[in-house]
């Protein structure tokens, strides 16, 4: 299998513009290629490993990502189906695009990887020469056709959106000439925009070898977005979403997902892959493709003491038993667990009622009074207990544990 069938088969293609060129040039030479990230927040979400993990699988067969973070376009905002973006002022979407790039060094090669800002090339543009020079090349009936401004024409669309795609054409014009960037790809929402910087290219230099591909959206199998939990989105950061919580989203993962997470959000080899496969058939209870998923997702975000660390929560947490948990851990659990800040002396029963561990005091002394309320594995029956940190983990934190199945977290100042 070559690397086009490679990707074709871990259904990471959709649209090409020509697909003779992307054979030629993914199997048989090593060339530069480029996906965008609008820093429109402090970091990426899983909704953008699809495109992370398709820049890796390209540069393990010898090809050179050129990770562009639109500082410039992250000001103006790729029109969504349904409204206008919020406006990021200059400072904030630089600063986002330094913690990005950051991020993105995680994930690729260093040795082999290019990181290019685009606000350094188009903050160089004066309005005429916007116009007059890219501008003129494009009618707007052929912006209009294009599905992402298609989809907002009943509800409005400004023009600051609407020339989005001709910002990100620049940038491929931009690379393609100066850097020898050869393919741009992307999410099939990208596709309108990665075909203007196509055509741009076309009218600017005339017969060229720059092509684009497009990935399907990862959609879960009943049709709602991929990378959304009960709690919002799935971040790549670990002070937003912590190992534990990236492991958890993972791990549940319906069978009818778990093929297609395996192929476009891991590394893995196609005869893994297929190996895992069979599992959901043979033995789904086992759920040994989710356990592998979410393993391999996190090792590759966060690295393999992270996935440890996820791992040993993950038992804590089933156990009861935080003895082995690091400080680091304890910082995760805070976005895991129901936490309150609580100063020493509080009343338990009113850390109780503040953690949702009982719906009123009187509620809160009978669990205490009939042993099912322990802290840090330690069971407690006096009703007047005081919070203190002599059983605190860290000198700050302590686990309350309601019967066997519900936590909380208390951090005593």
């Amino acid at each position: 299998m070559n690397l086009y069938e490679e990707l074709q088969w871990r259904n990471l293609i959709k649209d090409v513009s020509d697909e003779e060129k992307a054979q030629k040039f993914l199997n048989e030479d090593s060339i530069k290629f480029y996906c965008g990230f609008d820093p429109t927040g402090k970091s990426l979400t899983v909704g953008h490993l699809v495109q992370v993990v398709r820049m890796r699988l390209l540069q393990n067969y010898g090809h050179t990502p050129v990770v562009l973070i639109g500082g410039a376009t992250g000001l103006i905002g790729d029109p969504r189906a349904t409204s206008e973006r919020e406006l990021l002022t200059l400072e904030e979407s630089l600063k986002n695009a330094e913690l990005i790039k950051t991020q993105m060094t995680r994930f690729l090669d260093p040795k082999n990887t290019i990181y290019v800002n685009n606000n350094d090339w188009i903050k160089e543009i004066d309005m005429i020469t916007f116009l007059r020079d890219y501008g003129k090349h494009f009618n707007i009936n052929y912006m209009l056709a294009k599905e992402t401004v298609q989809s907002r024409l009943e509800t409005g669309i400004s023009y600051t959106e609407f020339s989005y795609m001709l910002i990100q054409a620049i940038d491929f014009l931009k690379l393609y000439k100066e850097k020898d960037v050869k393919l741009q790809f992307g999410g099939s929402d990208q596709w309108g925009n990665i075909t203007t910087g196509l055509e741009l290219i076309r009218k600017e230099l005339g017969k060229n070898d720059a092509f684009g591909l497009s990935s399907p959206l990862l959609l879960k199998s009943d049709g709602e977005k991929f990378g959304k939990s009960e709690s919002g989105a799935i971040w790549l950061d670990e002070e937003l979403t912590s190992p534990y919580e990236l492991y958890q989203y993972f791990l549940n993962t319906n069978d009818n997902d778990v093929s297609n997470y395996l192929k476009a959000l891991t590394l893995l080899s196609v005869d893994e892959i297929k190996r895992l496969e069979q599992t959901v058939i043979d033995n789904p209870g086992a759920r040994e493709a989710q356990k592998v998923l979410a393993s391999e997702v996190v090792k590759f975000v966060h690295g393999e003491d992270a996935l440890n660390e996820a791992l040993l929560v993950t038992e804590a947490l089933f156990t009861g038993e935080f003895n082995n948990l690091s400080e680091r851990a304890f910082k995760g659990l805070e976005q895991t667990l129901d936490t309150i800040t609580v100063e020493k002396q509080t009343l338990l029963v009113h850390a109780l009622v503040e953690l949702k561990l009982a719906s009123s005091n009187r509620e809160a002394r009978e669990f205490i009074k009939n042993g099912a309320i322990s802290l840090n594995g330690e069971k407690i029956t006096d009703t007047n207990y005081e919070i203190n940190k002599d059983l605190s983990f860290y000198n700050k934190y302590i686990i309350v544990k309601r019967g066997k199945r519900r936590n909380g977290l208390l951090i005593v100042k």
